[in-house]
């Protein structure tokens, strides 16, 4: 396990993040991702388990352990209830995606984690999902908001520039991953 040193002032600005939403522009996006941010904070629910998220996992260069462990139960295979850890940098797209967006709506999470056996379940029902998935590594999310279209959160994710975008209009989602840089439409 990693150490976490957080220092008083990178507490304080934590807290203070909680109470107070920036509004970011495009341009700040990339450097976020890169590290720029002093705190990185996920909001999300799941409909499935009425469970809900809301953790600073990210403070002045460090990711918080406890913090992506959350993360990590949260986002698991609610069918199977598989916990796997979660590719931090998922996280930080989404993230960066919802900031820029301007917004304290939380995410809607309809997929994080899935096991093979899921995976395979939800491709004998579905033609967009694909056979190596990278929700079965833990690199993926399939995310969506009340107050934002499916173009909105594409947009922003795109913005990035930093992992795979699909935009699902009849599904009113949006799928974000940390593999390679690519778009579709599903």
């Amino acid at each position: 396990m990693t150490n976490c040193t957080v220092s008083r002032r990178g507490l304080l600005a934590a807290f203070a993040a909680t109470a107070v939403t920036a509004a970011p522009t495009a341009s700040n996006a990339f450097s976020f991702l890169r590290g720029a941010g002093d705190i990185r904070r996920i909001s999300m629910y799941s409909g499935r388990t009425g469970e809900k998220l809301d953790t600073v996992y990210w403070i002045e260069g460090q990711y918080i352990p406890e913090a992506l462990k959350e993360i990590n139960f949260f986002m698991r295979d609610w069918r199977t209830d598989q916990i796997v850890k979660i590719d931090p940098r998922t996280i930080d797209i989404a993230a960066a995606s919802h900031r820029l967006m301007d917004t304290d709506e939380p995410y809607m999470m309809l997929s994080g984690y899935r096991s093979p056996a899921t995976n395979a379940m939800l491709r004998a029902r579905s033609h967009g999902v694909a056979r190596n998935s990278l929700h079965m590594k833990g690199m993926a999310a399939d995310l969506r908001m009340r107050s934002r279209s499916v173009t909105q959160i594409y947009s922003a994710a795109m913005s990035c520039n930093a992992g795979g975008v699909g935009r699902y209009y009849g599904s009113n989602f949006v799928h974000m991953d940390c593999g390679d840089i690519r778009t579709w439409q599903g």
